[in-house]
């Protein structure tokens, strides 16, 4: 399943490379999106399945460095190929990565399965779910402009009803994709609620750090991407010491720090005005950031997969990656709302006691889609620019700080969920899996 996920993903790369239309490339995308759906629960199962007790935490934090090492390079070559050569060989990037893992699959990696798990595939439960999420997720981005109509509201009502028919359909099939059974631990469900909240708080946020980077601070797109290094840095060399942090502490400890230490983080993106260096104003706030990391990351994965038994170890890692991908999709929808609601309140208070010609004032009126990515509309007047430029980045900076702040809320209740339903030691071992 990993190999074949692996295989999906770099033919949709190639198809996204390829693209001739937004439609084909969106498309290619989705298809990434399947691959990716196999590709990342298995390659945590295959860790938790061969290794056990202190070695699996260590394992785990090995997967998270590596991650997060490969994952560095990703934001600044993109960035570069953007900036001097085409954004289509970040995607043809991926082929030759691809072959070479598809290659060390073939040669063998240890196998293993649960022997009794049932041929058959949750059709139900899988259309529900993907029509709860996208509902939900259209609503929520329909609404951003500050406008909640008709259309907004029955998406999020159908998205809602839609969720509980998924609820109530996972505890009538006979093969369930999320079995009910799994939130009996009391430590596997709080550990979900940690993610989904800490995730949310993560994936929402920091979607928005490239706009105010490259529109607000002017970055160039590849300074923008290499100012989150300091972060993968200390993944990558303290994330397998981390991972090993359970055996010794018990898992309720890293995580509750590290959920508390990321607020910081946050808090610190929130100080920063408009200029000034890279190492005094967004420095900090990534640093902090990436020691919260180094104490969630390795541990809470570490966490869900001693919460269940072997057998259930796919299952598990689906589930918490699921939950991490959605917390991150329904977060940026959500923060956006925020933002544009705290742009156009500033924006507007700020326009009204400034004199502009009439064409800018109906350009940035029609165009305020662009506005809430920190970007000047081209149809401004020139004489305007630069006064539109400051009411865009001044109300921006605004929203960004108010996306921030809820951020560092999501933090400390997560820490909260940890404190609360996370056990200093976990009592219960598993069993290492069987060779298949």
């Amino acid at each position: 399943m990993y190999a074949l996920g692996v295989a999906i993903f770099a033919v949709a790369s190639l198809g996204c490379a390829l693209a001739s239309r937004i439609e084909i490339l969106i498309a290619a995308r989705c298809v990434q999106g399947l691959g990716a759906a196999l590709m990342v629960p298995e390659s945590l199962a295959l860790i938790s399945a061969n290794f056990s007790g202190a070695e699996r935490g260590r394992a785990i934090g090995t997967w998270s460095a590596f991650a997060s090492i490969t994952g560095a390079f990703g934001p600044i070559l993109g960035g570069y190929l953007a900036q001097h050569a085409s954004w289509r060989w970040v995607f043809l990037l991926n082929l030759p990565l691809a072959l070479a893992v598809v290659l060390m699959c073939w040669k063998g990696f240890p196998e293993s399965r649960d022997e009794k798990a049932s041929p058959h595939v949750d059709v139900v439960g899988s259309v529900l779910a993907t029509l709860a999420l996208g509902a939900c997720t259209y609503g929520l981005i329909r609404s951003e402009g500050g406008t909640f109509d008709a259309i907004a509201a029955l998406a999020i009502g159908l998205g809602i009803a839609f969720g509980a028919a998924f609820v109530w359909a996972e505890r009538h099939v006979s093969a369930p994709m999320l079995p009910p059974g799994l939130f009996r631990s009391r430590t596997f469900s709080g550990a979900n609620v940690y993610t989904l909240l800490l995730y949310a708080a993560l994936g929402g946020s920091l979607y928005f750090v490239p706009f105010l980077l490259i529109d607000v601070q002017h970055y160039a797109p590849s300074a923008a991407g290499a100012a989150f290094l300091p972060f993968i840095a200390l993944q990558f060399t303290l994330a397998r010491w981390s991972g090993g942090l359970i055996a010794r502490y018990g898992a309720r400890a890293p995580l509750v720090g590290g959920a508390l230490v990321a607020g910081l983080g946050f808090v610190a993106f929130m100080l920063p005005g408009v200029g000034g260096s890279y190492w005094t104003t967004y420095f900090p706030a990534v640093v902090l950031l990436g020691i919260g990391g180094v104490f969630f990351v390795a541990p809470l994965t570490t966490t869900v997969f001693d919460a269940v038994s072997t057998a259930e170890a796919g299952i598990a890692s689906g589930v918490n990656n699921a939950v991490a991908r959605t917390a991150g999709l329904l977060a940026i929808a959500a923060f956006g709302i925020v933002l544009a609601a705290v742009f156009s309140g500033r924006f507007e208070a700020e326009l009204s006691r400034t004199r502009l010609d009439q064409r800018t004032e109906q350009v940035v009126h029609a165009q305020r889609g662009q506005l809430y990515a920190g970007a000047v509309p081209a149809g401004v007047a020139p004489g305007d620019r630069p006064i539109v430029a400051a009411l865009v980045h001044d109300s921006f900076l605004a929203g960004f700080r108010a996306v921030m702040a809820g951020s560092a809320l999501l933090c400390l209740l997560a820490a909260a969920v940890a404190a609360a339903t996370i056990p200093g030691r976990l009592s219960r071992r598993r069993r290492p899996a069987a060779s298949g």
